[in-house]
C-alpha cells in the first residue's frame, strides 16, 4: 500500500495561506489520476487541486477552511483502483437502451432526475450559469465523473426547459435573508478599491468613437480572417493596438509612481478585464506593441478560456502597465472606470449604439462608442489625457493609421 499526501500549493510570492472554496470529492471517493479534488482561493487567484495518482481519497478540512500553504488536506491511498470505464461499444449500447426507455416513459422522464440543490457536484462554469439563471434545486442531470455537473449539462436543461411544478411565479415571494462569507478574492479587490480612492487623484475624460470604418472592415473580412487565424476578429483587438500606439506617443500615460518617482516602461503590457465565475479578472497582453491584431485576438482569447476555467497564474495577472475594461459586453453606455494599481490610467469601452450625428454639415445615423479614460492626475496632465484618448479615436475611425505608428500614409509620405 502506498500514500501520497497532497500539501496547499503556493499560489504565488507573500501568500501563506489560502482559503478551500470547494472540496469536488468525498473522503472515501476513489479518483483517477488529475482528477480535480479541490478548489482553493488565495486574494489573487483560484487554482485546482488535482490527484496526482488514482486511488482512495481521505480530505482534511471542509468547504470555506483557511488552510496553510504546505499544510496535508488529502491522503490518497494507491491500494484502490478506479472501476474499469465502458467501451465505446457499451457507451453505444446505454446511450441505445437509455433512448428506448425514454421513448417509453416520456411522462416520467422530467420528474426521475436527480435534485442537486446545492450544486455542490457542478463544476465552477456550470454554478455560475445555475446562479445567473436562479436555476438553484432545478433538476439537473449531471453527465460528468461521479454526476458532476458539466456546463453543457446546463445549457441542455435550460434549451429544454423545466417542467410547470418546478417554475415559480415572480422571483421570490419570501422575507428570507442569506449571508454569504466574502472570498478572500473579493476581500482583496474591496481594499484595492476604496485604497485607489483614497490614494490617487483620480479624473475621468470622455470622447466618442464613429466605429463605421472597423464594423465595416470586420463585416468584409470576417471569413477571411477565421479562416486563416482560426480566431475571430473583435473591437478589442484594434482598441489594444490603437492604445500601444498612443502609449508610444505618450508615454506618460502608461508611466506609474513608485515612492517619489515615476517609472516610465518602454514596452505596453495590457491588462484586459475578462469576466470570470470568481468575478472580474485582470489577464495581461504582454507587449502588445509588438503584435498583429491576429496575435492579440489569440492570446485574449486564450486568457478569457483559462479565466473562464479559473486557470490563470499569478503570472499571468501580474504587472501591466495599461488597462483596457469593456462595460459594453453587458449594455453600459457610459461609465467612469476605476484605476487598476499601480497603473495610472484605464481606458473604458462602451456599447455601441446607433446615433445622429452631424457630419460635414448633415444629420446621419452613425454605429457611435463613448469612451472614458481615467487617469491619475498626480502624474497625468489634463492635455496629456485628452490628447491621448483624442489619438486613440483618430486611429480607430482611420484603422490605416494603425499600421503608420498613429499616423496616415498621407502624413508619412509628406515627412509630417
Amino acid at each position: 500500500m502506498s500514500i501520497i499526501e497532497l500539501k496547499v500549493p503556493s499560489p504565488g510570492e507573500s501568500i501563506t495561506e489560502v482559503t478551500i472554496s470547494k472540496w469536488l470529492v468525498a473522503s472515501g471517493d476513489i479518483v483517477r489520476k488529475d482528477q480535480e479534488l479541490a478548489e482553493i482561493e488565495s486574494d489573487k487567484a483560484t487554482l485546482t487541486i488535482n490527484a496526482e495518482e488514482e486511488g482512495k481519497v481521505e480530505i482534511f478540512g471542509a468547504d470555506g477552511d483557511v488552510v496553510k500553504v504546505g499544510d496535508v488536506i488529502c491522503k490518497i491511498d494507491t491500494s484502490f483502483k478506479a472501476p474499469e470505464t465502458k467501451t465505446v461499444a457499451d457507451k453505444k449500447t446505454a446511450a441505445s437502451e437509455s433512448t428506448s426507455v425514454k421513448k417509453q416513459t416520456p411522462v416520467a422522464e422530467n420528474k426521475t432526475q436527480p435534485e442537486v440543490p446545492d450544486n455542490s457536484k457542478a463544476t465552477p462554469v456550470a454554478r455560475n450559469i445555475i446562479a445567473e439563471n436562479h436555476l438553484e434545486g432545478k433538476s439537473i442531470h449531471g453527465s460528468g465523473a461521479n454526476g458532476r455537473i458539466m456546463k453543457n449539462d446546463v445549457l441542455s436543461a435550460l434549451a429544454g426547459g423545466f417542467s410547470s411544478e418546478s417554475v415559480s411565479v415572480g422571483w421570490g415571494g419570501t422575507r428570507n435573508e442569506r449571508k454569504e462569507k466574502m472570498s478572500p478574492l473579493r476581500k482583496k479587490l474591496a481594499q484595492r478599491l476604496v485604497a485607489v480612492k483614497q490614494e490617487t487623484a483620480m479624473l475621468t475624460t470622455f470622447n466618442e468613437v464613429d466605429m463605421s470604418a472597423i464594423m465595416a472592415m470586420r463585416a468584409k473580412y470576417k471569413d477571411q480572417f477565421k479562416e486563416k487565424y482560426g480566431v475571430s476578429v473583435g473591437f478589442m483587438s484594434f482598441f489594444t493596438k490603437a492604445v500601444s500606439e498612443a502609449l508610444h506617443l505618450f508615454p506618460v500615460v502608461n508611466a506609474s509612481i513608485h515612492g517619489d518617482e515615476i517609472v516610465y516602461h518602454d514596452y505596453c503590457d495590457i491588462a484586459i478585464a475578462v469576466s470570470a465565475p470568481k468575478g472580474l479578472m485582470v489577464p495581461v497582453i504582454r507587449n502588445a506593441e509588438t503584435m498583429s491584431l491576429a496575435e492579440i485576438e489569440s492570446e485574449i482569447k486564450r486568457l478569457a478560456l483559462k479565466a473562464r476555467d479559473s486557470k490563470l497564474s499569478i503570472e499571468e495577472m501580474s504587472g501591466g502597465t495599461f488597462t483596457i475594461t469593456n462595460g459594453g459586453v453587458f449594455g453600459s453606455l457610459m461609465s467612469t472606470p476605476i484605476l487598476n494599481p499601480p497603473q495610472s490610467a484605464i481606458l473604458g469601452m462602451h456599447n455601441v449604439v446607433d446615433r445622429p450625428i452631424a457630419v460635414n454639415g448633415q444629420v446621419v445615423i452613425r454605429p457611435m462608442m463613448y469612451v472614458a479614460l481615467s487617469y491619475d492626475h498626480r502624474i497625468i496632465d489634463g492635455k496629456e489625457s485628452v490628447s491621448f484618448l483624442v489619438k486613440v479615436k483618430e486611429m480607430l475611425e482611420n484603422p490605416t493609421k494603425l499600421l503608420f505608428g498613429g499616423k496616415s500614409p498621407e502624413e508619412i509620405i509628406l515627412g509630417l
